[in-house]
C-alpha cells in the first residue's frame, strides 16, 4: 500500500479521507434507514424520498466521524498518530470544512425528502441528529452521558427513516428505534477506553446494556400487532436474535476475560458491524424472512474494512 500511495499520491489522499469518515461503517447507517424502509413499505411511491433520507443519513454519519477526529486530534496525537489528522494527511482546516459541508448536505437532503418536496418532520429529526452529533463529539463523549448520546444518535437515525411513515411516529416506531439505540449505547460504553485499557467491570456492564437491547427486540412483533401495523414476522426471528447474541457475545466475552486493547477493539469492531445484523434481524420481525437480506450490507463493510479501520 505504501508503494501505491507513493506512485499514485491521489490514492493516499482518498484513503486518508476514507479513514477519516470511517467508510466501512457507513453501511451501518444505511442498515438503519433500510430497516425503516422495510418496516413501513417504501415501494414504489416512496422510493425517491427513501433514497434522499439514505443520503441524509450518509452525510450526517460521515460528518460525525469527521468531527469526532477533529475534536480528538490531541488525544489521537498521543494514542493514534497514524490517523489522517494527527499525521497531517488532512489538515484541521480541511476537516472542519468537510464536516460543515457534510452536515449541511445531510440537512438539505432530509428537508426535501417529502413525497411532495419539503418534509418538516424529517428536517426536525435530522436537525436533532446533527445537534446531537456535535454535542457528542465536542463534549458529551468525555462524560458519563457519552454512551447515551451515541445511542440517541442511532435512535434518531432510525426515526429519520421512519419519518416517511404515512401515519407519523407511533409506539412501535419508538420501540424499534429504541432497540437500536440501546444496543449501540452499550457498544459505545464498551469502547470508551478501547485504546488505553478497559476495566472488566465496565465492560461487563456495557455488555449487559447490549444484551438488554437484543432482548427488547423480541417485543417488536407484539408492538406492531398492538399498533395494527401490517407486517409479517418470520418464524426464524427469535432464533436469529439468539444467533446474533452469540455472534457479538463471543468476542465480547473474550475481551472481558482479558481486556487488552487488541481484544477490546476486535470486540468493538464486531459489535459495530453487528448493528447491520441487528437491523436485518429486526427486519425479519416486520418484513418476513426476506428481511435477512439486509445483512448483505456486511459484505462491502467487511471488504472495505480490510483497508480502512472502523473504530
Amino acid at each position: 500500500m505504501s508503494t501505491q500511495t507513493t506512485t499514485f499520491p491521489h490514492i493516499g489522499r482518498w484513503l486518508a479521507l476514507a479513514q477519516l469518515i470511517r467508510l466501512p461503517n457507513v453501511f451501518t447507517a444505511w442498515a438503519d434507514i433500510c430497516l425503516a424502509g422495510l418496516a413501513i413499505g417504501i415501494w414504489p411511491d416512496l422510493l425517491i424520498p427513501f433514497l434522499l433520507l439514505l443520503l441524509a443519513s450518509t452525510f450526517l454519519y460521515w460528518a460525525g466521524m469527521v468531527w469526532n477526529d477533529y475534536f480528538d486530534v490531541e488525544q489521537d496525537r498521543r494514542e493514534r498518530p497514524f490517523r489522517p489528522l494527527p499525521s497531517g494527511k488532512i489538515s484541521l482546516g480541511s476537516a472542519a470544512a468537510i464536516g460543515i459541508c457534510l452536515l449541511l448536505a445531510g440537512l438539505a437532503c432530509a428537508a426535501v425528502s417529502g413525497s411532495d418536496g419539503f418534509q418538516p418532520g424529517a428536517l426536525i429529526i435530522a436537525s436533532c441528529l446533527a445537534a446531537n452529533i456535535l454535542f457528542y463529539d465536542a463534549w458529551l463523549k468525555r462524560t458519563w452521558a457519552g454512551p447515551i448520546a451515541m445511542g440517541a444518535c442511532r435512535f434518531l437515525n432510525v426515526l429519520l427513516g421512519l419519518s416517511l411513515a404515512p401515519a407519523g411516529i407511533e409506539g412501535w416506531d419508538i420501540l424499534l428505534a429504541l432497540v437500536v439505540g440501546i444496543y449501540i449505547g452499550g457498544v459505545t460504553w464498551f469502547a470508551r477506553k478501547e485504546a488505553s485499557g478497559s476495566d472488566p467491570r465496565f465492560l461487563l456492564a456495557a455488555a449487559g446494556v447490549m444484551l438488554t437491547g437484543l432482548l427488547l427486540s423480541l417485543a417488536v412483533p407484539a408492538a406492531a400487532n398492538a399498533a395494527g401495523l401490517p407486517h409479517s414476522t418470520s418464524p426464524l426471528f427469535p432464533y436469529l436474535v439468539a444467533g446474533l447474541g452469540f455472534y457479538v457475545g463471543f468476542p465480547v466475552a473474550r475481551a472481558i476475560e482479558n481486556p487488552s486493547p487488541n481484544r477490546v477493539q476486535a470486540a468493538v469492531k464486531q459489535a459495530v458491524l453487528g448493528l447491520i445484523l441487528l437491523d436485518a434481524v429486526l427486519a425479519t420481525a416486520l418484513a418476513g424472512t426476506l428481511g435477512i437480506l439486509l445483512a448483505l450490507l456486511l459484505v462491502p463493510a467487511l471488504y472495505l474494512g480490510r483497508w480502512v479501520y472502523s473504530t
